[in-house]
């Protein structure tokens, strides 16, 4: 549960951050010489990689942890 949320915030988050990198490659290849929009998109994959990768290990430990605990004792100490 806490993993499946994790990684939908952080596809969402990369989505959005891919489409605002798009807007702003296009913006940026207009104004400098030599640079296309192709150029700057060819930069994303490896940042998207790592910040998904660090999402996921991020939430993976605390999840990890959440799973150690047993519920009924959980439940006894509220």
């Amino acid at each position: 549960m806490v993993l499946r949320r994790a990684v939908v915030l952080t596809a969402i988050g990369l989505g959005l951050g891919m489409a605002g990198a798009l807007a702003t490659g296009r913006f940026v290849a207009s104004l400098l010489f030599g640079v296309t929009p192709r150029a700057t998109a060819s930069a994303w994959p490896s940042p998207a990689f790592t910040l998904g990768t660090a999402a996921l290990v991020a939430s993976w430990i605390p999840a990890r942890r959440a799973a150690a605990v047993d519920p009924v004792r959980a439940l006894r100490v509220e």
